[in-house]
C-alpha cells in the first residue's frame, strides 16, 4: 500500500471520527489575525531603528559599537588589540573590498585564518574551534530583539559564529530593520531571484547563555564568551 493510501486512509478516519467531511487547506487561505508582524516599529527613521537597536543589544549582553567606513579598519584593529588574541579567523568573501578593509586584511595582526570554501567541514570546523576571535559580516540587525541575522554560505559557515572565543560582528546601519519579518522578506527576495543560495539562516541573539535550575544566567557556557556589533553609520 502507497504512502499516499495510509495517509488518505489515516485522514479519512480521523474525519469520520470527528464527525466532519475532509476539507483542503485551499477551500481556507490563511487570514492573519493581525498585521502585527508588518507595523511593529514601522514608520521609525534608521537613526530612531539605531537608538532602538542599541538599548536592546545590550539587553542581551552584546557589546555595540559604532564607527565609520573611513575608521572601521582602526575600529576593528583596537578590538583585537584590548582581547589580546593569538589566532583569528575571517570569512572568505568579496565584502572586504566593500567595506574598504582589503589593505587590511593583508596587513592585520595576529595573520588570520580563513573559513576556506573546498577545505571540508572538519578542517574549518577545527580552525574557528581553534581561534580566539572571529570577525564577520552579518546582513541584517534586528531592533525589536537584538538579533543579528547570517545566511550561511561557503566563505562564512555555521560553525563560524559559534565556535570561536570572541565574535564581532560587522553590520551596515542601512541593514538595520524592525524585526524578522523585514529581514525574511529579504531573504525571500534574494533565494527566488537566485542571489543568495545558502542551507540555513541563523538567528543569533547575543554571546550563549543557560540558567541552570536555580534561574542563575551564565553567560558564554556553549558558545562565544561575548559579542560585539559593529554597526558602520555611512553605509
Amino acid at each position: 500500500m502507497s504512502d499516499h493510501t495510509n495517509r488518505e486512509d489515516f485522514l479519512n478516519a480521523i474525519a469520520e471520527k470527528a464527525g466532519r467531511p475532509r476539507h483542503q487547506l485551499k477551500d481556507h487561505p490563511f487570514e492573519p489575525l493581525n498585521d502585527l508582524p508588518e507595523t511593529t516599529l514601522s514608520g521609525h527613521s534608521q537613526d530612531e531603528l539605531e537608538t532602538i537597536a542599541k538599548k536592546n543589544s545590550e539587553g542581551v549582553h552584546v557589546t555595540f559599537k559604532t564607527t565609520t567606513k573611513a575608521d572601521l579598519a582602526a575600529a576593528l584593529n583596537a578590538y583585537i588589540e584590548q582581547d589580546a588574541p593569538k589566532t583569528m579567523i575571517l570569512p572568505t568573501t568579496d565584502k572586504y573590498a566593500d567595506f574598504g578593509l582589503t589593505e587590511w586584511t593583508n596587513n592585520v595582526s595576529p595573520k588570520p585564518m580563513y573559513w576556506t570554501p573546498g577545505k571540508g567541514r572538519d578542517f574549518n570546523l577545527k580552525q574557528a574551534a581553534a581561534a580566539d576571535v572571529a570577525i564577520g559580516f552579518a546582513d541584517y540587525l534586528l531592533a525589536e530583539s537584538g538579533t543579528i541575522t547570517v545566511a550561511t554560505t561557503p566563505g562564512q559557515g555555521r560553525g563560524f559564529h559559534f565556535l570561536p572565543t570572541h565574535y564581532l560582528a560587522i553590520i551596515k546601519k542601512s541593514n538595520i530593520l524592525p524585526r524578522s519579518r523585514q529581514a525574511m522578506d529579504h531573504y525571500d527576495a534574494d533565494i527566488k531571484s537566485g542571489k543568495l543560495q545558502t542551507s540555513n539562516i541563523n538567528f543569533i541573539t547575543g554571546p550563549s547563555n543557560s540558567g541552570d535550575i536555580e534561574m542563575t544566567l551564565v553567560v558564554g557556557v556553549h558558545g562565544p564568551l561575548d559579542m560585539t556589533y559593529l554597526v558602520v553609520e555611512d553605509m
